[in-house]
């Protein structure tokens, strides 16, 4: 069993819990690390998700459940910046997900960081900008599109297996590339549709390299002179795990080896039209994990008891939802801790 180059996941990514204010100025610390990219919920209402990046800049916002363009919202709202140890909220008036008073949020959180230097190589695209952790195997990358096949540097040094991108400037879905549903198809980060039929439009019918990703000619990943973000992850021993399983339809469901003891996970079923499921240990430290918050949808938080968080991954306890029988499934998960390494995870 190979041993994780990570042994502290919270450098990496965590979970921060908080409670609005609803005053300008609220700096949220206890993260571990200045974050490059930050996905909140409210998890008391139903209000949007919020989606903002280091790369986009603190002003830029999108929201997983929806396909609205990129707004900028204005000063002293929702995101004010990205802080050494968390980052700072304002009042609350556009989404109702950073800083609404009284309030329990999420804020989930990862490290990228480096911003000079990829390796452009044969990639056709060349990167407006971007930031790249190469250990914990993260990048955010933001270009103009072509509306030409293409390919584009991810600077991970590792063929990326789920890639998330969004179209900036008008209404798109988000279009997810998964390894698990491999080139030709893609699903869609805002919607509990089942996964699209298979078109070169995505991805170019070409999976991620080493080095470059590819893109077709639909709208949703490359139109012409459309900005784009890309966020790109690949596999870490001991830190992340991207892949499927098949449920079983049984209360003592499916089992999922992932090597460490999972903070996050989100699963999603391929041919079956149900939500984005995410789960993690900040919010329920117990299992079962009950509360689970969807991408797709901007409702409060519930209690569905899906899964159990063990040691070395993650177990259905349901026989519906995210464990039917025969229905595949995909899912990336991030560590809370390591199952080989200095400071190994204990079972639950």
């Amino acid at each position: 069993m190979a041993y994780t180059t990570i042994n502290k996941s919270g450098d990496y990514f965590n979970t921060k819990l908080y409670t609005g204010n609803g005053s300008n100025g609220h700096a949220i610390t206890g993260v571990g690390f200045q974050p490059d990219w930050v996905w909140l919920k409210n998890r008391s209402a139903g209000t949007a998700h919020v989606v903002v990046d280091a790369v986009r800049g603190n002003n830029k916002v999108l929201s997983s459940n929806t396909n609205g363009a990129e707004a900028t919202t204005n000063a002293n709202k929702d995101f004010r910046s990205f802080d050494s140890d968390g980052f700072t909220v304002d009042t609350n008036e556009n989404y109702g997900s950073t800083n609404s008073n009284g309030a329990n949020i999420a804020a989930w959180n990862w490290k990228a960081g480096t911003t000079s230097g990829i390796t452009q190589g044969s990639a056709t695209i060349t990167p407006s900008s971007y930031s790249i952790n190469s250990t914990s195997c993260f990048s955010i990358i933001k270009w103009t599109g072509t509306n030409a096949n293409a390919t584009i540097p991810h600077g991970l040094g590792v063929a990326p297996k789920m890639i998330i991108i969004r179209r900036l400037d008008s209404t798109s879905d988000w279009v997810v590339y998964h390894s698990s549903i491999g080139n030709t198809k893609r699903i869609v980060l805002n919607s509990s549709a089942v996964q699209s039929g298979a078109s070169s439009g995505w991805f170019n019918n070409t999976s991620p390299t080493a080095n470059v990703f590819s893109v077709g000619t639909d709208g949703g990943s490359n139109g012409s002179t459309d900005n784009y973000i890309a966020y790109c992850f690949a596999e870490k021993t001991g830190y992340s795990k991207i892949g499927d399983y098949t449920g079983n339809g049984n209360a003592d469901g499916t089992f999922i080896y992932c090597g460490f003891k999972p903070a996050w996970v989100m699963i999603k079923p391929t041919t079956v039209a149900q939500n984005w499921q995410i789960h993690d240990t900040k919010r329920d430290g117990y299992n079962p994990n009950n509360d689970n918050l969807s991408s797709n949808n901007s409702n409060s938080e519930a209690d569905n008891k899906f899964i159990d968080i063990v040691s070395n991954g993650f177990k259905l306890r349901r026989s519906d939802v995210l464990n039917e029988s025969g229905d595949p499934y995909i899912y990336i998960a991030f560590a809370e801790q390591p199952l080989i390494g200095d400071n190994p995870a204990t079972a639950r």
